[in-house]
């Protein structure tokens, strides 16, 4: 059996992932998502960018055909070239395994190895800024391969980082753990040890498995989908035989008061959570009791705000703001959109202009990433302070509202996830911020005027979606607080 560097990958971010992609039903796997390849495509393609300025040999083989490609790659090695590119190394594992792995780069060094008086280190080319771990145990993993070809371990590996270029690998500290987590992947693949569902938001929404775990994770109501269950969280209510939502609404929060993953305020949220799901309903904290209407305005005019930005170009292409007029019964959308880059500026200057022309207006958004955009565009254009500042005191942040007063019956506090529960439904139900950067990139890319009306939409229904959460948590606290104010 074939375990390869992108299997062991997978493994570090998700057991289940390693297994299914060995033994798991292929009809069962998703479509990936258009911005999952648009990051392959540019993972590919500043691979060639560095490489482009490079003397270096390629292994030519039948496509798919790795041991001729293991072979060719060999010859490669035997020859004394000073780098291959996109090698393939092969070599025999326990219990019957077959390690494969493709560092981007070969690069001869000095030393003895089989091959003569040279020998050679392995190096991966990453878009990402930052040394991740598991790209250091992958790392690992190519010179664990490589000592059984080359008969000799070389003392260094290294990997090639946007931004910050060449970062040595601590092979003496990462050998140990990526020897450890094989081991671990070769006994789970051996044996056929199914690992468990466990479904976490960010590295599942990225995995052609994330539909067939989901409808396990429904059907068996798993903890998982409680936010505030982590895996380790998880591993201890395990403990503990808490595994289901009726078990953890039952208990009292002091019970979990032994665990070192739930101080006391973890634990009465996560039971609290618990009982909110079981009842399929909100319930009101404490401080959702005492909150002052400035903290939660009802205006006549509110203005609702909401971003679209393109992280690599360090871009917010679209400001999105709907201005709703209670006393005049309308409420009007404003895409304040930068068609290329270069309008940014401009569209900051929009932004101003229209909220001063309601300065009494509130001005509500979800999560603080519009509060920290707005400061940093005020620096970068050198913004004259009185007409910023004053703004930053009419910002209101619905989702921390939410959160401070209110448990809702939902599997995260994302705002697609409570807005859904109150009732709301975006036009493109697939739509998200990572696809309006994959429309975005295509709008520049072909001039196709339906990606721009795509990102307005998607945008829109963001606000209208704040909008609507925003209305709902002034009516359920205002009627939280009348059931439970004492009678006169």
């Amino acid at each position: 059996m074939l375990l390869t560097a992108e299997l062991l990958f997978n493994y570090q971010r998700c057991r289940r992932r390693s297994f299914l992609d060995t033994y798991g039903d292929a009809q069962q796997q998703g479509c990936e998502s258009d911005f999952l390849l648009k990051l392959q495509q540019n993972s590919w393609a500043h691979r060639q960018a560095i490489v482009a300025d490079m003397t270096y040999h390629q292994p030519q083989y039948p496509r798919r055909d790795f041991i001729a490609g293991a072979e060719a790659t060999l010859e490669l090695m035997r020859q004394g070239v000073d780098r291959i590119y996109l090698g393939i190394l092969r070599a025999d594992g326990p219990a019957g395994f077959t390690l494969a792995s493709s560092p981007d780069l070969l690069i001869k060094h000095p030393g003895n190895s089989s091959f003569g008086n040279w020998l050679y280190v392995p190096t991966d080319i990453k878009l990402g800024k930052r040394p991740k771990l598991d790209y250091q145990i992958i790392v690992a993993f190519h010179a664990y391969v490589l000592a059984s070809v080359q008969g000799v371990s070389p003392e260094t590996a290294g990997l090639l980082l946007r931004e910050k270029g060449a970062y040595r690998v601590n092979l003496g500290q990462r050998m140990p753990q990526m020897q450890q987590m094989l081991t671990e992947c070769i006994e789970m693949l051996h044996h056929r040890q199914e690992p468990e569902v466990f479904i976490a938001r960010h590295p599942c929404s990225h995995c052609h498995w994330y539909n067939s775990c989901y409808a396990i994770a429904t059907e068996t109501k798993h903890l998982s989908l409680l936010p505030g269950v982590t895996p380790v969280r998880y591993t201890q209510l395990q403990a503990l035989n808490l595994t289901t939502v009726e078990a953890l609404a039952g208990i009292d929060p002091g019970q979990l008061a032994c665990l070192t993953e739930f101080p006391d305020e973890v634990a009465g949220q996560l039971v609290l959570q618990a009982q909110s799901v079981r009842q399929n309903q909100a319930i009101a904290k404490p401080a959702g009791l005492s909150i002052s209407p400035s903290e939660l305005p009802t205006a006549p005019v509110e203005l609702y705000f909401d971003i679209e930005a393109q992280p690599e170009l360090n871009l917010a292409f679209l400001h999105g703001v709907l201005v709703v007029d209670r006393h005049a019964k309308t409420e009007t959308f404003y895409p304040l959109l930068a068609e290329q880059p270069a309008e940014e500026g401009a569209i900051w200057e929009q932004l101003l202009n229209l909220i001063w022309t309601y300065p009494d207006a509130p001005i509500f958004h979800f999560c603080d990433y519009e509060v920290q955009t707005f400061k940093q565009f005020a620096k970068r254009y050198n913004t004259p302070s009185h007409l910023w500042r004053p703004v930053l005191s009419r910002f209101v942040d619905v989702h921390e509202r939410v959160t401070r007063t209110a448990v809702l019956p939902v599997e995260s506090y994302a705002l697609k996830a409570i807005a859904r529960w109150v009732g709301f439904e975006w036009r493109d139900r697939q739509a998200n911020g990572a696809q309006c950067i994959f429309w975005y990139d295509r709008w520049l890319e072909t001039g196709d005027r339906a990606f721009l009306d795509a990102i307005r939409r998607y945008n829109e229904d963001d606000c209208r979606a704040t909008y609507v959460v925003k209305d709902w948590l002034v009516n359920f606290l205002q009627n939280a607080d009348r059931t439970l104010a004492p009678l006169s």
